[in-house]
């Protein structure tokens, strides 16, 4: 197995472990954030509209995983979040039911917007959508989620043509159950997506995901940091032939299929595979003025959520500050972003 399949397999096993174990101002205002100053600085309007700003809670899982949901939504809550998506409903200092999951996000300020959740390979409890829908979707209803997704990508029958069909599929079949429900279902995506299937390099499966699901049934949530290590990675096609393409045109060409967005925020890095590591919002190279500037014009303003997440906050190893430094510099940023 190649170096970076280990890697990704690596970062969906520790999802999969979280989902069954925690299934205008200026820059000396927050300590260390003038770079991310240096991003956001100018007039205009804000780029992300009051109550569109939420965060992915596998950002926080050791915060949850040791003080609990309470603690953490308190301050969130002092950071300014809108929005939590959850990864997972339990937590490592005692159980908890949804309804007081709920009530707690509730009172907080809090808006459940989504869930993470496993495609087809679930907690050591079986818990997915290919084995578990109803449950999944009763969840979602008591926590009052208006979408329920997964993180996995469309490989569960492989990378061929047929293969990414095959998982659309399935999709289309969850989007149709969440519909019923009065939810919609989404796919977020990692870098992989953007490959190109393994029997017809000329096709990317990205691509081809967008075309099989009905854009009434599927929806998206694009990563945008690992849309643009796409970028990095899958600009050439195997056989040599250029293929450039930019995250931000899928969004423009269809903006109602894109109502959530991970705003993940990363710097080059040559020595990456990726090309870039992951970093603060803020702190790193990708353009959000220019993307969520863009995004964010015209009808469909408010239709965008922006959710914080940062897939290595709890590292001690690549960010030393620990996983609420995260969330609250990189809210920080985010407020004072203008388009």
């Amino acid at each position: 197995m190649s170096t970076k399949k280990s890697e990704e397999l690596d970062h969906a096993v520790n999802r999969r472990r979280f989902l069954g174990v925690a299934a205008g101002t200026t820059a000396a205002a927050i300590a260390g954030t003038a770079s991310a100053e240096a991003h956001g600085g100018g007039h205009g309007r804000p780029a992300v509209p009051r109550g569109n700003l939420g965060i992915q809670l596998y950002t926080l899982r050791d915060q949850v995983g040791t003080v609990g949901f309470g603690e953490v939504f308190e301050a969130l809550e002092r950071y300014g979040y809108d929005q939590v998506e959850y990864a997972g409903y339990t937590q490592g200092n005692g159980p908890i039911t949804l309804p007081r999951l709920r009530r707690l996000a509730r009172d907080h300020g809090l808006r459940g917007i989504g869930s993470h959740v496993a495609y087809h390979v679930g907690d050591p409890a079986g818990y997915s959508f290919a084995t578990s829908l109803e449950q999944v979707l009763d969840d979602a209803q008591a926590l009052d989620l208006p979408y329920v997704g997964t993180w996995d990508g469309p490989f569960r029958y492989g990378s061929t043509v047929d293969g990414v069909k095959r998982a659309s599929a399935e999709f289309n079949a969850y989007g149709a159950a969440a519909r019923r429900r009065g939810m919609r279902f989404y796919q977020h995506n990692h870098g992989n997506e953007f490959g190109f299937c393994t029997d017809d390099p000329t096709v990317r499966i990205y691509d081809l995901m967008l075309a099989e699901t009905d854009p009434d049934l599927v929806f998206m949530e694009m990563d945008i940091y690992w849309a643009y290590t796409g970028v990095h990675r899958f600009s050439v096609r195997p056989d040599g032939t250029p293929a450039p393409f930019d995250p931000l045109d899928y969004v423009t060409a269809a903006p109602r299929r894109f109502p959530l967005f991970h705003v993940k925020d990363g710097e080059h890095d040559e020595a990456s595979q990726d090309g870039y590591h992951m970093t603060d919002v803020g702190d790193g190279d990708i353009d959000y003025r220019r993307f969520i500037g863009t995004v964010s014009r015209g009808r469909y303003r408010k239709y965008h959520n922006w959710l914080v997440e940062r897939d290595d906050a709890v590292d001690p190893a690549t960010n030393p500050a620990g996983s609420f430094a995260t969330a609250r510099r990189s809210a920080a940023h985010l407020h004072r972003l203008r388009a």
